[in-house]
């Protein structure tokens, strides 16, 4: 097949009409030539799955006469690395083994950097530099920083914990050492063990496998090349080692969007998504950053995923949760806008052929809250409703103009408990109240009390209820002699 030539996955449902595969090459082939890039691959996917794929130019190797790159050629992938390695985090949090809000010490004792909580490291509040003390450590052998002592240097502060949003890939080495200690193997060996083998991303590795692309730097004034070095990371690895491809990217799109639960639950990868914190100087927010990952809030909401650079590769990764997602990776140090490419191809997709929802089916009602909870319920005079979904949560609604909206799912107290799951009730607990006689009397939810009608003076209203209810203003209809 042509380097240039686009593809849906045959086989695979939902692929692309050729109008909008062509709309999506010309996308690809604008930015290859506008950015010169060597070599540039790019796919999108859908419900998890790849429905469209194209590659355009040729200079992959050091051979120029090697030909194309397809879904199947590495490219390094830079920070998209620490995606990896906030999931690994997360499911060592999802098995007990360490909270969020733990100071690094409590678990990896001796850096510099151990009153930062895990999260604040997740999330680059941990106020700590950016990158190592000299040399630059993308384009030397990690034996420059042999130790996470020598990659956090001396002195890494650089603002209060918790202050600002400051990118650190240093953060990322401590985080990739605490993985390793707690597993008692290297991060390598748990990544491959817990994400990639499990997931089937063979083609995903932490030095390259060929058939792979070798970086370049393009000159700023002149259409010539410069080959740029692929170092070992060594400790910095966590940061930004990885090699990947195109398909094995589309399924890694499938975990952060949230379409497949294979290697962590959708509850926490839903919280890996909240923003934790927003880039200083970005007015009102456009680049966020979660556990993790980096969120991008565009017109159509609020995309995860991440980019990634080493020197001789940009990579970018994005996707709408439980949506449409995109890849696209060259083998230039710098002027390739992929980014950009990986939203704009997202957005062509979406506009052109928008996905269709799935189709409505009843769901099983067996064993579920009894349907007597949903319906209108009056939080003191402001109406709501309060529906059962299908996987047996409960969503909590304003009818008004303004109000409080939460998702719950069923809580571990047993029946007629539920867990707010997002929203200002996140966390909370909505409890079920009824009768002797098994009636439902009334809902609590975070001290407040919900009722069947406003203001019911026959259920507990904190406070308690005007003994002469509800009344007409003083001289309605009325007028002055």
């Amino acid at each position: 097949m042509p380097p240039d030539s686009p593809r849906s996955e045959p086989g695979q449902r939902g692929g692309l009409l050729p109008a909008t595969e062509r709309l999506l090459l010309q996308r690809v082939a604008a930015e290859q030539a506008g950015g010169r890039a060597p070599s540039l691959v790019a796919a999108v996917a859908r419900d998890g799955r790849p429905v469209w794929t194209a590659g355009r130019g040729r200079v992959v190797g050091l051979d120029p006469a090697g030909g194309g790159a397809g879904a199947d050629t590495q490219y390094r992938i830079g920070s998209i690395t620490k995606t990896f390695t906030a999931v690994l985090v997360m499911r060592l949090r999802d098995e007990g083994r360490l909270a969020l809000g733990d100071p690094l010490d409590r678990h990896l004792p001796g850096t510099t950097v151990g009153d930062r909580t895990v999260a604040q490291l997740l999330s680059h509040l941990g106020g700590i530099a950016a990158e190592t003390p000299p040399p630059w450590w993308e384009r030397v052998a990690g034996q420059a920083h042999p130790t996470l002592a020598d990659a956090l240097g001396p002195a890494p502060d650089r603002f209060r914990p918790g202050r600002r949003h400051h990118y650190s890939n240093v953060g990322f080495a401590v985080l990739g050492e605490l993985v390793a200690r707690l597993r008692g193997m290297s991060w390598a060996q748990a990544l491959h063990h817990e994400l990639l083998a499990p997931l089937g991303m063979s083609r995903t590795t932490a030095v390259p496998a060929a058939p792979h692309a070798h970086g370049f730097a393009v000159h700023p004034h002149a259409d010539v090349l410069l080959p740029e070095p692929a170092h070992d990371a060594g400790v910095l690895a966590p940061a930004g080692q990885l090699w990947s491809t195109t398909a094995d990217l589309v399924r890694w799109s499938a975990v952060l969007a949230g379409h497949t639960d294979a290697v962590l639950s959708a509850d926490t990868l839903a919280e890996m998504r909240e923003p934790a914190a927003v880039e200083p100087d970005s007015g009102e927010w456009r680049l966020g950053a979660g556990l993790g990952v980096q969120l991008l809030r565009e017109p159509g909401g609020v995309l995860v995923g991440h980019g990634g650079s080493m020197p001789g590769f940009v990579a970018a990764l994005w996707a709408r949760p439980v949506g449409t997602a995109a890849v696209a990776m060259a083998n230039a140090t710098s002027g390739v806008a992929v980014v950009d490419l990986a939203i704009g191809l997202i957005d062509a997709a979406d506009t052109a052929e928008p996905p269709l929802p799935a189709e409505w089916v009843p769901a099983p009602v067996a064993g579920r809250e009894p349907l007597d909870v949903t319906g209108v319920w009056y939080w003191g005079p402001a109406p709501y409703t309060l529906s059962l979904r299908p996987d047996g949560g409960l969503l909590l609604a304003p009818l008004g103009r303004s109000g409080r909206r939460s998702r719950f799912r069923p809580g571990p107290a047993g029946r007629g408990t539920f867990l707010g799951v997002d929203g200002y009730f996140a966390g909370e607990t909505l409890i079920a109240r009824r009768q002797s006689d098994g009636g439902l009397r009334h809902l609590e939810l975070a001290s407040f009390v919900f009722t069947r009608s406003p203001y019911d003076p026959a259920d507990p209203i904190p406070g308690g209820v005007d003994a002469d209810g509800w009344r007409p203003a003083p001289n309605a209809g009325g007028g002055q002699d």
